[in-house]
């Protein structure tokens, strides 16, 4: 057979294949362009329900994906590709990848799971083991915490699926303590009163739930009262309204002269003869 012969067989089989080709580049193309729109629509009917931007963002990708997928496979079959054996090769090797890469697959199964349950958003004070700070990302992997310190720690999402989540921006309101040692010769009645006035007069202290202040034990120099009030947090600066508390009550204590005691220790020297 000579190379004239072999170049017009090969000629004619591409020209009966080329439809099929050029048929899978088409295919390839729309689902390419098409996967974008699809999932845009897919967002925006479930808009309605969710309000996660990064849930929607995720079922955004996952559904684009989704539709390459499906096309690339129809694409693949045009040419005549052994689509199932691929598929059942993918199988075998998702399967091996699976055990190789459990905690990654865990990790992004968390990851889903806190998306669509969401514990907690972007911004949002939380503490999340030992780690305590400001939600900065959601990703579907990790979270990653900003530490009042300015530190920022990336936490697994197994690791904050599978433990208590303190979320301290979902209610409004915080209590906060603080405790105050009265010296013994004082009357606790007329401190109290005296205490109480001074943090009802700071601004971001929420008349109801009203502060109170209550005996709580008997200190080694002085009684230990615990005064409790509410702040509204998504109003005030909670740390910034507990400072003025603080400040209030010591003014308080030096206009009406009420001995706020430092703990004293009483030492006793015997002579050994």
């Amino acid at each position: 057979m000579d190379i004239q012969t072999i170049f017009q067989d090969w000629l004619t089989s591409f020209l009966e294949f080329l439809p099929r080709i050029l048929s899978a580049i088409v295919i390839f193309f729309v689902t390419l362009i098409g996967s974008g729109f699809i999932a845009k629509w897919v967002c925006k009917i479930i808009k309605k329900k969710i309000s996660s931007q990064e849930m929607l963002q995720l079922i955004f990708m996952l559904t684009r994906w989704t539709v390459l997928v499906i096309g690339t496979i129809f694409a693949l079959d045009q040419v005549n590709f052994d689509v199932t054996g691929f598929i059942a090769g993918l199988g075998i090797a998702g399967f091996i990848l699976g055990f190789a890469l459990q905690d990654i697959a865990k990790n992004f199964i968390s990851g889903l799971l806190l998306l669509y349950r969401q514990p907690f958003n972007l911004g949002e004070i939380v503490q999340v083991s030992d780690y305590k700070g400001k939600i900065k990302e959601i990703n579907v992997r990790d979270t990653v915490i900003e530490t009042f310190d300015g530190e920022l720690v990336i936490i697994p999402n197994r690791e904050v699926f599978e433990n208590p989540i303190i979320n301290y921006t979902h209610t409004r309101l915080r209590r906060r303590t603080v405790m105050i040692g009265l010296g013994y010769e004082e009357d606790s009645d007329r401190a109290i009163d005296i205490f109480m006035s001074a943090i009802q007069s700071v601004s971001g202290v929420e008349e109801e739930p009203a502060p109170t202040i209550r005996a709580e034990e008997l200190g080694d120099s002085a009684l230990m009262l615990a005064a409790l009030f509410w702040i509204d947090q998504q109003e005030n600066d909670l740390l910034e309204v507990h400072s003025e508390v603080l400040k209030a009550i010591k003014v308080a204590a030096e206009k009406n002269h009420i001995n706020l005691p430092y703990p004293v220790q009483t030492i006793r020297l015997e002579k050994i003869e």
